[in-house]
C-alpha cells in the first residue's frame, strides 16, 4: 500500500522506516491526511480502550508495536520533512518489552544513543552516595570546608557563592546562570557576548575539549547569575557542572571514573559511558542515527562533541541500560540506600515543563520518577513507577527543536498509553 512520497533530509538521504504500512518515512499531502488518519484509526481499534483481553507476552508486544507505529506516525502527520523514529522499552512484572519504529528492523534494546540529561541522575546519585558515606552534607554551602579537609567544596568565585548550598544545586534553585542553554548577555565585555558560548568555541575549534573549569569560568569571568539562591526554580546545566566538580574534589576521582566505579560496573551497565574528550564525538555500534528538526527542515545530527556537558548531559547509553538503571536506582538497589533515594524523590513544583523536581529527579503523573534527556538528534524519557514495578525508557531520534515541549508531552502520553495497554492503569498514579 503506497501512501505518499519518500521523505528525504536536505541532502537527499532517505530516512529509516517509520510506518508499519510501507516500511518508510512518508510525507503526506494535506488532502490525504484525514483519510489516512481514519484508516489508521480503523486499523487500530484494539488500542482505543487501552486494555488487552489476553495475558500472552506475544500479544502484549504486538499491541505495543502497533501503539508505537500509530502514535509516531500520527505525531509526524502535520510536520513537513519530519523523520527519525522512536523506541519504547518496558520492564514490568508481565515481562520486558522492546519495540521501535523508524529505526530499521534490526534495532534492539542494546542500540546506543545520546541520553543527555539522564546524566543528572548519575550526578545526583553520586552526590547522595558521598552523603551516605559521610563525605559531604548537602546542606553545606559550596564555600564550606569539605569534611576532613582544609579546602572548600569549590574554589570558583561565582555570584552568591557564600549562600549556595549543595541541595540548591541539586534542585536547580541556586540561581546559577546556565552557560549551555543561554546566550551570553550582549552587555558583557567578551568576544562571545550575545552568543552561545559553546557554539562560539566550536565554530573555530569543533573538537575543542571543554572542561568544567572552563564552563563555570564563563560564569565567574562575567559575574553571571539568574537570581539569588532559593528564589525560584531555574534549570541550570552549569549548576550540575559544579556538582560534577564537587564529586571530583571530594572523591579524588574524575567524574566519569567515580560513576564507572560506583554505579556502572557494579550494576552491569557496560553500554553506558560519559565522553569527556572533544574528539570522542561518535557513538559505538550499533547506534541509532539522530535527526534534528529545525524550522521545518530535517538535519542528521548524530556526531557531536559533548565535552561541554560533563556531569550534566554527556551520557550515551542504551535502552536496556537506562531502564535497568532507573529501576535499580529508584528501588534502592543500585548502591544508594533507600533513605537517600527517598530524599531525592522529595519533589517540589517548578512552574514549568518539568512540573515536579527533587534532587536530580523528576516526577511525572502516571509514569513515576526519573529524568528526561534532550540533545540534538535525541530526546529521552526515563521513568520508574515503584508501586507497579514498571520502568519505561523511551527515546526519539527525531528531535523537534521547533517544539521540544510538545514532543516531550507526546512522549509522556505515549508512556501512559503503553502502561494502560499492559494493564497498569495510570489514572491511579496521578498523585504524589
Amino acid at each position: 500500500m503506497i501512501l505518499g512520497e519518500l521523505c528525504h533530509d536536505r541532502r537527499g538521504v532517505v530516512n529509516d522506516e517509520m510506518a508499519v504500512y510501507a516500511g518508510r518515512v512518508w510525507v503526506y499531502h494535506s488532502s490525504m491526511r484525514n483519510l489516512i488518519v481514519i484508516l489508521l484509526l480503523a486499523s487500530t481499534v484494539a488500542l482505543s480502550g487501552c486494555t488487552n483481553n489476553t495475558d500472552s507476552y506475544a500479544q502484549h508486544k504486538i499491541d505495543l508495536q502497533n501503539l508505537v507505529n500509530y502514535q509516531w506516525l500520527l505525531y509526524g502527520l502535520d510536520k513537513q520533512n519530519w523523520g527519525g523514529g522512536i523506541a519504547l522499552h518496558v520492564l514490568s512484572p508481565k515481562g520486558d518489552f522492546f519495540v521501535s519504529t523508524g529505526m530499521g528492523d534490526s534495532v534492539t534494546e542494546d542500540i546506543h544513543f545520546r541520553s543527555a540529561s539522564t546524566t543528572k541522575t548519575f550526578t545526583a546519585a553520586s552526590i547522595m552516595l558521598l552523603q551516605q558515606r559521610g563525605q559531604l552534607d548537602i546542606e553545606d554551602k559550596v564555600t564550606d570546608l569539605m569534611p576532613g579537609s582544609t579546602e572548600a567544596y569549590i574554589a570558583y568565585s561565582i555570584p552568591y557563592k557564600d549562600q549556595i548550598s549543595i541541595r540548591q544545586l541539586l534542585e536547580h534553585r541556586a540561581g546559577v546562570f546556565d552557560v549551555a542553554n543561554n546566550d551570553i548577555p550582549a552587555s558583557v565585555s567578551a568576544p562571545y557576548a550575545g552568543k552561545r558560548y559553546i557554539d562560539y568555541v566550536k565554530e573555530s575549534q569543533p573538537e575543542h575539549t571543554f572542561t568544567i573549569d572552563e564552563m563555570v569560568g564563563v560564569v565567574v569571568d562575567n559575574s553571571l547569575y539568574f537570581t539569588a539562591p532559593g528564589v525560584e526554580f531555574h534549570y541550570s546545566d552549569t549548576g550540575y557542572s559544579i556538582l560534577g566538580k564537587i564529586i571530583e574534589r571530594v572523591s579524588g576521582k574524575s567524574f566519569h571514573q567515580f560513576v564507572q566505579d560506583n554505579f556502572l560496573a557494579p550494576n552491569g551497565l557496560s553500554g553506558t559511558a560519559f565522553p569527556y574528550q572533544g574528539t570522542d564525538s561518535s557513538l559505538p555500534t550499533p547506534y541509532a542515527t539522530g535527526y534534528t528538526y529545525y524550522q521545518g527542515q530535517l538535519y542528521e545530527t548524530t556526531v557531536d562533541n559533548v565535552s561541554p556537558h560533563i556531569a550534566e548531559g554527556n551520557a550515551r547509553s542504551t535502552p536496556a541500560n537506562l531502564a535497568k538503571w532507573v529501576k535499580l536506582w529508584l528501588s534502592g538497589r543500585a548502591g544508594l540506600e533507600k533513605q537517600y533515594v527517598d530524599m531525592m524523590k522529595q519533589v517540589k513544583t517548578t512552574g514549568e515543563f518539568h512540573q515536579y523536581y527533587g534532587l536530580g529527579c523528576v516526577y511525572t503523573p502516571g509514569l513515576g520518577y526519573g529524568h528526561n534527556g534532550g540533545h540534538i538528534g535525541y530526546l529521552t524519557v526515563m521513568r520508574y513507577d515503584e508501586a507497579q514495578d514498571v520502568a519505561i525508557l523511551m527515546f526519539a531520534t527525531g528531535f523537534n527543536a521547533d517544539d521540544l515541549e510538545g514532543e516531550g508531552n507526546f512522549m509522556y502520553d505515549l508512556g501512559r498509553k503503553a502502561k494502560d495497554l499492559l494493564g497498569y492503569p495510570t489514572s491511579e498514579c496521578s498523585s504524589l
